[in-house]
């Protein structure tokens, strides 16, 4: 169980705006609204104010920014039929530019950053004079270990935000009044500052912590590694890269995966898996997971708007016979779709982690709507008039088959159930789709739907409660893995990284003995009542990389050793991490996102540019910085906006 600390909500005056904190998943909350500076001067007060620095790891998850800044535009996943900042997948120029609410959007996540760093930035200074403690800050050990804590903390905003803007200002020192003077830090600088936090984080951190949720020295090694390896897989960006970068990335990697704090989980449904625990707290406080930003199980604690991830990959299933909407089945706000090339990077046969991802069935939950055969559809006559299905049935399968094993419409009417497949044949015997990414936005509400976030805890309002309860998942082991194998391809050591990716592909295959899911015989071509495990199928070796093998859809710029093996690398993390906001980052940094998207995104391959590899500097900030004394001039103005926008 999470153990419970407590967080105050502090008003802190940040450079870019007045906010306040909120609260977390496993902390007994006191809200106080009246704190001045002095506060900050007592051993409470200090230990709130590093608490607080955690708040704002929330913002990725809390609202629409989650999926359009951290998932829309990439080869994984596009738009669904409600286009709410579908400018962020189309990469629409005119409207990322102005208009629309572009200008808040990026503002927000701007603002969310720079204000988490700033309570960093108040611990850092006040905490190593700080005399007199007698609890949490009593020893030079237990000073150090929080300075770890905020150093981690400070680490991970600045990286987030070099990685969306680019050169960004860099204040290492806490703003407790306006300041209006800031200039842009070179990316490399940017970089130098980050892995310097995370250095001393990393000495300092304690390898546990009976808190759940508080960094930890895996978790300052596991950011180290993919630091170094965001760095030093820059080949035209220039970073500041270092031929050692690799190298340090593997060191870091390794380090997490020796030191024996964290584990795989044995089954990959396990991590998502809400059967299993009736509070929805035992997987997230899995040894597989190294950090994660944490949410409250009660609605008014959740923070601004909870985790709101869980409505954002639902399809519509309400307007099916047989179904109502609930809690289980969620909102379906219905943003993102999977595209073709997530659905086939899969080998669906044998590599469990795509029906343990994807949502393929949906139960009968309201008796009222379950539709009756007819004389056109029933199987025997006796059947006409009785219900096709009970409620607890399938109500809804939507069948990810190919062009060879294509339904045709009289197959699809005589099922049981609703039955949405991929490619079935119309009545004018064309192939046609229920959920083709590439066809019209008015047939894009059916489709295999992301469970990562399934989260039926959530009360508030009921059905339509948006403020999610579940935590969200930053980092954990299985990326460590990819972090590893991908340092050391990249060092040549194909037989090393080849070790790491086996190590979750034994993971990611069906157990002997383990039931498969129907699809497994009704859809993938297996065999019904096959108990049998799929390892050996999911074993790599190097011909995945020296070959063109038609199952890794190698885009056309994969054409040595080398590039295959990145490629083959970054649809490994689509296999295992899908939708967990991290692939724009990802093919931002791997120089991927312009070949990727326009390849298999059918929905940006028109509009996106190179310079899309940024986001726009946030407006706002633009309007309120002065240079010596004075606001900027619209020319200076553009002068500080990233290239494009």
């Amino acid at each position: 169980m999470k153990r419970s600390y407590r967080l105050i909500t502090i008003a802190l005056l940040t450079t870019f705006g007045l906010t306040t904190t909120a609260c977390k998943d496993y902390l007994q909350e006191e809200l106080v609204s009246t704190l001045t500076n002095d506060y900050y001067t007592t051993e409470k007060g200090l230990e709130d104010l590093v608490k607080a620095a955690y708040e704002q790891t929330r913002f990725k998850y809390a609202n629409e920014h989650s999926y359009a800044m951290f998932n829309f535009g990439t080869d994984e996943f596009t738009h669904a039929d409600q286009v709410n900042y579908v400018y962020w997948n189309t990469y629409d120029r005119s409207r990322l530019n102005t208009g629309n609410g572009i200008e808040s959007f990026v503002h927000d996540v701007w603002t969310a950053d720079y204000d988490g760093i700033n309570r960093c930035n108040i611990g850092i200074d006040k905490i190593p004079a700080f005399t007199g403690g007698t609890t949490t800050l009593a020893t030079a050990a237990q000073k150090a270990q929080r300075l770890g804590e905020l150093h981690f903390l400070r680490a991970y905003y600045y990286f987030q935000l070099v990685q969306q803007y680019g050169a960004i200002p860099v204040s290492l020192k806490p703003t407790e009044s306006i300041q209006l003077e800031y200039e842009r830090t070179p990316v490399p600088q940017v970089y130098q500052q980050i892995i310097k936090d995370l250095r001393f984080a990393e000495e300092n951190l304690s390898p546990t912590s009976a808190e759940f949720g508080r960094a930890t020295k895996g978790a300052a090694q596991h950011y180290l590694a993919k630091v170094y390896l965001t760095r030093g897989s820059a080949i035209t960006d220039e970073r500041g890269q270092k031929p050692t970068d690799v190298d340090s990335a593997a060191y870091y990697a390794d380090q997490v995966i020796t030191s024996g704090r964290y584990v795989l989980e044995n089954d990959f449904a396990k991590l998502w898996d809400i059967s299993s625990y009736a509070n929805n707290r035992a997987g997230q406080t899995s040894r597989e997971v190294i950090f994660s930003t944490q949410f409250n199980n009660v609605i008014t604690l959740a923070g601004r708007f909870g985790n709101r991830v869980h409505s954002y990959f639902t399809m519509i299933y309400e307007d099916t016979p047989g179904m109502a909407r609930d809690l289980l089945n969620d909102r379906p706000f219905r943003r993102l779709m999977p595209t073709n090339y997530t659905m086939d990077i899969y080998d669906r046969r044998n590599d469990s982690r795509f029906y343990k991802s994807f949502k393929t069935v949906w139960i009968a939950n309201n008796a009222a709507t379950i539709p009756k055969w007819t004389a056109a559809n029933a199987p025997t006559p006796a059947q006409v008039g009785q219900n096709k299905f009970a409620i607890g049935d399938t109500a809804i399968f939507i069948q990810v088959n190919t062009p060879q094993t294509t339904l045709t419409a009289n197959q699809i009417s005589r099922t049981r159930y609703a039955t949405f497949a991929r490619y079935f044949r119309n009545g004018s015997n064309a192939v046609s789709s229920a959920y083709d990414p590439t066809g019209p936005v008015g047939v894009r509400n059916k489709y295999p739907q992301l469970l990562k976030y399934i989260d039926p805890f959530r009360a508030g309002s009921g059905v339509n409660e948006e403020a999610g309860t579940r935590d969200g998942i930053l980092a954990r082991f299985a990326e460590t893995y990819l972090i590893a194998a991908e340092a050391y391809g990249r060092k040549g050591d194909y037989a090393k990284a080849i070790g790491y990716i086996n190590t979750l592909r034994n993971r990611a295959a069906y157990k002997a003995g383990e039931a498969k899911p129907t699809a497994f015989s009704l859809v993938e071509g297996g065999t019904r009542g096959d108990v049998t495990s799929t390892a050996p199928a999911l074993q790599v070796t190097m011909t995945k990389f020296t070959t063109n093998d038609p199952a890794e859809l190698y885009p056309p710029s994969a054409t040595t050793t080398q590039a295959r093996f990145i490629a083959f690398i970054l649809n490994e993390r689509t296999r295992e991490l899908a939708g967990e906001l991290h692939r724009w980052e990802d093919l931002a940094r791997t120089e991927t996102l312009l070949e990727r998207a326009r390849t298999f995104n059918p929905d940006t391959r028109s509009e996106i540019q190179p310079y899309h590899k940024l986001r726009p500097i946030p407006r706002e900030h633009l309007e309120r910085i002065f240079r010596g004394g004075q606001s900027l001039t619209q020319e200076q103005r553009q002068t500080e906006q990233n290239p494009g926008y």
